[in-house]
């Protein structure tokens, strides 16, 4: 048995997604992107957002990739150690025990990396076995689980998995392209750790399943511009992901001789309420089953990969018996882990 027994979460500061409007992005744009814009920024979902570089006070929009790189390494370091800390601290685990330190960003390169960075700030050993996951984008903290899963499964000892964004610091010029702006509306900064065990309390990681479409990988991409790393995002996305949801949920359930209405709690990535859409239309769910996913985008924005971990964490004082954690990304690709919980 793996068990993911310990969450930790940590964000910069807050600001509400009218505040931002106001004060940032309704002069970043003018004439009929901002008409565009301000529709996008209301239907978005997001009530308030963090940024550890705050546009209201500094515009980073013009600022070099070099620049953005390294004020990425100022401002995740402490970040992350604060998320890991509070995991390890939950998990009643040491730091120095920790077999497997895993790290998943796209949103900034450093050498060394945050994996080698945070693992001295926090005592791990120097016998502690690293692995950095990058440009996976929102769905990394499964596939990062399920490694973390299997290392834990195969060699009996501890591992931290850590999902860490900063899409702050890579706010755009402004530009008419609509994908730019959706992606203005969304995103949102944070770091979530969880501690994975041999046994314990918390929830068994029974499962991962994974389809990838490549006829549409030029749907969802994540550039690297000279100006920071620019976004793409069509708009046909929720359409490619209808078909594909619900055969992956069924598969990965019926595996285990489950099906839909066994399931009681569902973490699904919010990569936008679209999606929450087809995702809840699909799988043919009660309105309440996304009530979890729908409240972290509200509260604190799609902060890419540690997303999904957030939903989970902000489920776990309900203690839903199985739980199907679902997030999307480049490829496109859909990712869906099956959980129990334990103890």
């Amino acid at each position: 048995m793996v068990v993911l027994a310990a969450t930790g979460v940590a964000h910069p500061g807050a600001v509400t997604q009218d505040e931002l409007w106001q004060g940032f992005f309704s002069g970043h744009y003018s004439g009929v992107q901002r008409a565009l814009a301000s529709r996008l920024f209301r239907n978005s979902g997001v009530e308030r957002r963090h940024g550890a570089v705050n546009p209201l006070i500094e515009d980073v929009s013009g600022w070099s990739t070099a620049k953005r790189m390294q004020r990425y390494l100022t401002e995740a370091l402490p970040l992350g150690k604060s998320a890991v800390a509070d995991a390890l601290d939950a998990a009643g685990l040491r730091a120095a025990d920790v077999g497997l330190f895993a790290v998943c960003s796209c949103t900034g390169y450093v050498t060394p990396g945050l994996d080698i960075l945070l693992a001295r700030d926090l005592g791990m050993a120097p016998a502690t076995q690293r692995l950095f996951i990058g440009h996976m984008g929102c769905y990394a903290a499964l596939p990062g689980l399920g490694a973390v899963a299997d290392f834990v499964a195969s060699r009996g000892r501890p591992a931290v998995l850590l999902c860490l964004e900063l899409t702050s610091l890579h706010v755009q010029p402004p530009s008419a392209d609509p994908e730019q702006i959706v992606a203005h509306a969304l995103f949102s900064d944070a770091a979530a750790a969880a501690v994975v065990l041999p046994s314990g309390p918390g929830y068994e990681v029974l499962d991962v399943d994974a389809v990838t479409d490549v006829a549409t990988a030029d749907m969802m991409t994540w550039d690297v511009t000279d100006l920071g790393f620019r976004m793409g995002l069509s708009q046909h996305v929720p359409e490619v992901l209808d078909g594909y949801v619900a055969d992956l949920v069924d598969g990965l359930l019926g595996r285990h001789g489950l099906r839909r209405t066994d399931v009681d709690g569902w973490a699904v990535h919010p990569g936008g309420p679209r999606i929450l859409d087809v995702v809840r239309d699909r799988l043919e769910l009660p309105a309440e089953a996304l009530a979890p996913s729908r409240r972290v985008l509200a509260e604190h924005g799609n902060c890419s990969s540690p997303t999904v971990l957030m939903i989970v964490d902000a489920m776990r004082s309900g203690r839903p018996g199985h739980v199907v954690a679902m997030a999307f990304g480049p490829g496109l690709t859909l990712y869906a882990t099956l959980l129990r919980a334990t103890g």
